[in-house]
């Protein structure tokens, strides 16, 4: 249950701040471009931005229809090659008389003629590095980096080295007329594609000849001591020095390359551009999502889902998924959907805060001119008449979006870096935040031993900071605890774990663990903790989407209590037209004052914990029971609930299923049921792990079901019991195997 909770909660960081000012342009190793509408092109030219072949103008335009000289191509190839540390033996030579060693791109040029072999000039002996370079030119040039020379090629030049190129893929999605002018994007197309092609030798890409190669996916991009990281599924990386990378990559399936002498990373190389596509979503479902284009993607259960740096499932995500969050769908050759990336990739460099209600100002100013965006707030599409004073609004320019959060963090201030004048991380509740370079300027205001508020972008980045005082900063985090008597640890419902010390006595650890709470601070290393309970008053009309008068939020999030803490859940699997509000022990409102937070005694199916119960009761000498029974049920390793009178009458070691259901500060069993049981069901019937059929009926599997093995007494996992016995008892209910044993 922690892991899924852990994970529910890194799905729904939807919520968002408060800000500052429209930040200045990134620095030129973040840099993203105003001018490139097209996400393909924008990723090419991030790849390569890393690599150093090119870059953008001081103005932060890209100019991607800009025609391309031959000396600059020359310089670009170079990058390419990883070889500007070798131009300093081609500074002092001079090749093509029209080429001077005071010409700046001189070294470029010889030592593509002389060190590389990659170009000549042409039949006058000069070399014209003023002249347009043609789409022909640059392809050869390429070709021969790949290995080609012209007697492999054969032919008319350049439709020989055109077809010969297209047939290796180097020429895929640019134009195939060769007298053509090279523009800027067809330069940063060709330059990717010749990174995932393969040498004239075969079996290696030209992207393995500049390092070491590392697969994975690419899960996030920041700083660290002012150095640009890269972090994979398969580890985090430094980049070259100086480099940092502006997150458009973020979500896709690629190669890293890895610089053998320095060991950091020179670039990070993506697949098949063509294979990925980031949407806005609109709903999820258990086989399928759809977008807000009304696309529909059909998404298997165990499809894998990268969320916040972690990896999951998809049968684990979707129902925690809300409208308008942005997804990177990855797809395979047939066009299915291969992994899922939640979120649509960069991190924020700027935001604007909102001080008056209903104000949009600074949100033009933010999406750098472009036109036509959606705004959400918390993940739910909003408009500018619902901005409220403290919101933070930040820019997606991968799905032409602006973000907008209201989520606020008080506590006392603890520590920053470098210095309070110009932090660039703060401490707040355990937890140290980033913070962009538009907020210093209020953050600057507080010293560490205040009260602070921090405001946060989407992504739980510091956008600005105010006064821990009245009603309009006040902080609005909530999250689930994780408690003992002398520590805490609070999973937001933003996303982000926060940690301190506490002093409870014992029944506040009861009444706390696993609950949600609200959580504050007022010293260092110390968490204040309060219980949610009331909020709005009424029946949960499922059928109608309300709680008593007020409706339901879009993205409403929904919690059982299933005995040993909370469980998400999404409206849909409440099985009752309506839950009385004896059963709601909480219902918070939005900024619309739509009910945003549920919290229920157990509703559903899944909200009966299944294991073996242990079971004592007292008798008379006539053998008449005296008083309740005492019963427990143990589901798992190390996990037995609470042991509870109970007026039930069951066997000790039997299989069932209780629900916990808490009324005040005592709980109690509110039912108990016998699974249904399926013996000797055998190893044959498993659809992996997460269905079998039986009998005609395929009934799911979910990925924490509790196994015990009756002979040698042990807790197993699932493979373990396949691994034991041929056949297996399974206990289901509701179309679910709830518990599983063998021998």
């Amino acid at each position: 249950m922690k892991r899924r909770i852990t994970t529910f909660l890194l799905a729904v960081c939807m919520t968002v701040s408060l800000l500052a000012v429209p930040a200045g342009a990134a620095s030129g190793a973040t840099a993203t471009f105003s001018d490139i509408g097209d996400r393909s092109t924008a990723m090419a030219v991030e790849s390569l931005r890393l690599l150093g072949v090119l870059d953008g103008y001081g103005d932060g335009t890209f100019r991607p229809g800009t025609v391309l000289n031959r000396a600059q191509f020359c310089k670009m190839a170079v990058y390419a090659m990883n070889g500007s540390s070798e131009l300093s033996r081609y500074r002092t030579v001079t090749i093509f008389p029209d080429v001077k060693l005071s010409h700046w791109a001189a070294a470029y040029i010889n030592m593509a003629a002389k060190g590389k072999d990659i170009i000549s000039g042409y039949a006058d002996g000069r070399f014209h590095p003023d002249r347009t370079v043609t789409v022909g030119q640059a392809v050869t040039i390429l070709m021969r980096m790949l290995g080609y020379k012209d007697e492999d090629i054969g032919g008319i030049w350049p439709d020989s080295y055109m077809a010969e190129a297209a047939t290796v893929g180097l020429t895929e999605g640019v134009s195939t007329n060769g007298s053509a002018g090279l523009t800027r994007a067809q330069a940063a197309r060709l330059f990717l594609n010749l990174l995932r092609t393969q040498t004239k030798e075969g079996g290696t890409t030209f992207a393995s000849t500049l390092g070491q190669t590392v697969q994975g996916v690419l899960l996030s991009a920041d700083t660290e001591g002012g150095e640009g990281r890269l972090r994979l599924s398969t580890g985090t990386y430094t980049l070259t020095e100086g480099k940092a990378s502006n997150g458009m990559l973020n979500g896709m399936k690629g190669t890293l390359i890895v610089d053998s002498k320095s060991g950091r990373a020179l670039t990070f190389v993506p697949e098949d551009l063509g294979s990925s596509k980031t949407v806005v979503l609109a709903s999820a479902k258990a086989t399928e999502m759809t977008d807000t284009s009304g696309n529909t993607y059909t998404v298997k259960s165990d499809t894998q889902v990268f969320q916040n740096g972690e990896a999951g499932s998809w049968g684990e995500a979707y129902t925690w998924l809300n409208a308008g969050t942005s997804v990177t769908l990855y797809l395979d050759a047939a066009g299915n959907v291969d992994y899922v990336f939640v979120g649509g990739g960069g991190n924020a460099t700027s935001a604007v805060i909102v001080y008056e209600k209903g104000s949009t100002a600074g949100f033009a100013s933010l999406a750098g001119g472009a036109t036509g965006y959606t705004i959400y707030k918390n993940g739910v599409r909003a408009s500018s008449g619902d901005m409220r004073k403290y919101d933070v609004a930040t820019y997606s320019a991968v799905t032409n979006s602006i973000r907008v959060s209201d989520t606020r963090i008080t506590g006392y201030y603890e520590d920053c870096s470098p210095n309070p004048s110009e932090p660039s991380k703060i401490t707040v509740l355990g937890h140290e935040f980033n913070v962009l370079p538009s907020a210093m300027q209020t953050v600057s205001k507080f010293r560490p031993g205040d009260q602070i508020t921090l405001l946060l972008t989407e992504d739980n980045q510091v956008a600005g900071a105010a006064e821990a005082t009245g009603t309009t900063a006040s902080g609005n985090a909530i999250g689930i605890a994780e408690v003992s008597s002398g520590s805490a640890t609070v999973n937001l419902l933003c996303g982000i774990q926060v940690k301190g010390s506490v002093k409870l006595s014992a029944s506040d650890v009861e009444r706390l663990n696993g609950q949600l709470v609200r959580v504050s601070s007022s010293k260092k290393d110390g968490l204040s903790l309060t219980r949610l309970t009331g909020g709005v008053s009424g029946d949960l009309d499922v059928e109608n989407g309300k709680l008593g008068s007020r409706e339901l939020a879009e993205n409403v999030i929904i919690f059982q209590n299933d005995g040993s803490g909370l469980t998400a859940i999404s409206l849909s699997q409440i099985t009752e037209a309506k839950v009385p509000s004896s059963q709601i022990t909480y219902a918070g409102t939005d900024w619309a004052d739509r009910v945003k937070v549920i919290v229920l005694n157990s509703v559903t199916g899944s909200g009966y914990i299944f294991g073996r119960a242990h079971y004592t009761a007292n008798y008379d000498e006539e053998g008449n029971r005296v008083g309740n029974a005492q019963l427990s049920v143990e589901y798992g390793e190390g996990k037995t609930t609470a042991t509870f009178e109970t007026g039930y009458v069951v066997r000790n070691g039997d299989i069932v299923g209780i629900t916990i259901v808490t009324a005040g500060n005592t709980q109690r069993i509110g039912s108990l049921i016998y699974p249904d049981e399926l013996r000797n069901v055998p190893n044959a019937a498993w659809s992996g792990k997460g269905a079998v059929t039986v009998n005609g009926r395929t009934y799911t599997v979910p990925a924490s079901l509790p196994c015990y093995n009756r002979e040698t007494r042990e807790w197993v996992t699932l493979t373990e019991a396949r691994a034991y016995a041929d056949s297996a008892t399974l206990y289901v209910h509701q179309g679910v195997v709830r518990f599983l044993e063998v021998g």
